[in-house]
């Protein structure tokens, strides 16, 4: 392992742990039905900017995933700072500025959100960013924990492979989000769904997921023969993930969506992403030269 600062380190876990919240947060929000408890936003009424007795505990709900949201763009602009001062490579000071940026636009699309009265499209960005963010953080970690990627040892076609996961794995995800954005909950009891029938969306769902297992599989069998040790258990890990994934979706389906499985449902899936990285990230593993090498050497 690289020899980092313990807090860089802190920091960079920190941004992907909050990353991975707050669609926790902001799932627990949509699925109870408080995604106008404030109905304005920075406030949470036109009064005041917290929540007032009349809102009960949709306000309560949503104003304390804003306060989260707030939070997540601290320790994003901590650990920016410490990227910065430690000097720890372009690569991972561009990493948390990007993080950083592109925290605050989920911000302010979370405004676009409530001013839109909940529309799914905007709800559906709003998700598929923070999916975004969760991918950057995982790779923020691993530069900051392991380092930069080492040589290619993989033949091709095994990146390739990985790469088709990869892809299979966004699709999964966009399927995901236009299959919530037909179902019940929208978050508020009066806002609008997106006009596809959930039932069917439910099976096309299903399809890309049944195809992305398939894919793992092949990931982890070839990893198993080939290697590199590290990427083999990344895959194992994505692969015990997945099939989670996939029972708590049966599961739902067939209880009719309650709110605590869909929830999980939400997490999982950022996790996918971050550990889908992570797979991605140790096909190309570091020299064990480069392991030894302090962080100043790796800047250099």
């Amino acid at each position: 392992m690289l020899e980092r600062s313990r807090a860089l380190v802190v920091a960079a876990w920190a941004t992907l742990v909050s990353q991975i919240v707050i669609v926790g947060t902001g799932g627990a929000v949509r699925l109870t039905g408080s995604g106008l408890g404030c109905s304005e936003w920075p406030n949470c009424t036109p009064e005041s900017f917290t929540p007032v007795p009349e809102q009960g505990i949709h306000g309560i709900i949503e104003f304390t995933n804003r306060v989260w949201g707030g939070i997540v763009v601290l320790i994003a602009v901590v650990m920016l700072v410490l990227a910065v001062r430690s000097r720890a490579g372009r690569a991972i000071v561009a990493l948390a500025a990007l993080v950083l940026g592109l925290t605050v636009a989920q911000a302010l699309i979370g405004a676009v959100v409530v001013w839109m009265a909940l529309r799914p499209d905007t709800v559906g960005v709003h998700f598929f960013l923070s999916v975004i963010l969760v991918a950057l953080s995982a790779v923020l970690v691993w530069r900051v924990v392991v380092g930069a990627p080492g040589p290619r040892v993989a033949p091709r076609w095994q990146s390739a492979l990985v790469h088709a996961m990869t892809f299979a794995l966004a699709v999964v995800v966009f399927v995901g989000v236009l299959t919530t954005g037909s179902g019940p909950h929208a978050g508020d009891g009066g806002a609008a769904r997106n006009g596809l029938d959930p039932a069917v969306m439910q099976h096309v769902h299903a399809w890309p997921g049944y195809a992305l297992l398939a894919l793992v599989l092949a990931v982890v069998a070839v990893a198993a023969k080939r290697g590199p040790r590290a990427h083999l258990r990344w895959a194992v890990a994505l692969l015990g993930v997945i099939l989670v994934q996939i029972l708590v979706g049966v599961v739902q389906s067939n209880l009719g969506l309650p709110i605590l499985l869909v929830g999980i449902h939400m997490v999982l899936s950022v996790i996918a992403t971050a550990i889908g990285a992570a797979v991605v990230l140790s096909l190309r593993p570091q020299p064990a030269r480069a392991l030894r090498e302090p962080v100043a050497a790796a800047a250099a």
